[in-house]
């Protein structure tokens, strides 16, 4: 993933497309001096969100399909998918990402091409400039074409992908056993990546859902929903009823995906 350069127009370089200084209007379907090629089935991470941990890189592919003309050689352009935010492609270059590589397009006819790409996200590990936190939400989907001249064609308006920063949920009930019509304390925590530190830390102000799983059946019912402290800390109390498992489930935001800690089981005598 290239990020965090000066960007204003597309070369292509040593066969990967480097972005330097661009600066064009989402609203504009294409550039007059790129090649004369449109998009269409543009899909990244087959539609998921993508999520990433503390230290390890992930990769996504996307689809898409190019149409040309037929008088328009497919060795002469290149092509890749573009995450972007805002309503400008490139003025914040914190506001962009691409692959480190162009597409690979095989023909399907004359006038058009089914791509795949890879888009790299790689957590910063070594001060590489790679993914900042507040990079964490929705990114809008786009394409670029360049050709041997550097003339550029972009197009948007391909939805939306959610990037969002792992999610990690434990939880303990305790004690164990415990006598029916005691108290059970149930603590846990939530905690999701950092990007610029490689550590989990703790999600605060969070609503929690706690649930409890019978013995002998296969579904969870919410029992109440707890707030995680400044520190993404949980802790509240029920009163034990039946022999069960208890768990924390989260159900995520815009930068953190949903998560649920495994059941913690509970004998009451």
């Amino acid at each position: 993933m290239r990020i965090r350069a000066t960007l204003a127009a597309v070369s292509v370089v040593t066969g990967a497309m480097a972005l330097t200084a661009l600066a064009v209007p989402a609203a504009q379907a294409a550039t007059t001096a790129g090649p004369a090629v449109t998009f269409s089935e543009l899909k990244v991470n087959s539609g998921k969100n993508i999520v990433v941990g503390t230290t390890t890189q992930v990769t996504v592919t996307a689809t898409y399909t190019v149409t040309k003309p037929a008088t328009l050689a497919a060795s002469s352009f290149q092509t890749g998918p573009v995450l972007y935010r805002g309503d400008t492609l490139g003025v914040n270059s914190d506001d962009l990402m691409l692959g480190d590589n162009p597409g690979t397009c095989t023909a399907s006819s004359s006038t058009v091409l089914k791509c795949t790409a890879k888009i790299e996200f790689r957590p910063d590990t070594s001060d590489t400039d790679e993914l900042l936190n507040s990079q964490a939400g929705t990114w809008k989907l786009g394409a670029l074409a360049a050709d041997e001249d550097g003339g550029l064609t972009w197009q948007s308006g391909f939805g939306t992908t959610k990037l969002q920063r792992r999610s990690t949920l434990t939880v303990n009930a305790s004690p164990e056993p415990v006598t029916k019509g005691k108290t059970i304390t149930v603590t846990g925590k939530l905690s999701r990546a950092n990007w610029e530190t490689n550590k989990y830390a703790g999600y605060a102000s969070q609503y929690v859902k706690l649930q409890f799983r019978k013995a002998g059946t296969t579904t969870y019912t919410t029992v109440k929903t707890v707030k995680t402290s400044s520190t993404g800390n949980l802790s509240t109390t029920v009163t034990a009823s039946a022999d069960g498992s208890y768990r924390y489930s989260f159900a995520g935001t815009t930068t953190t995906p949903a998560v649920s800690a495994t059941g913690d089981y509970i004998d009451v005598q």
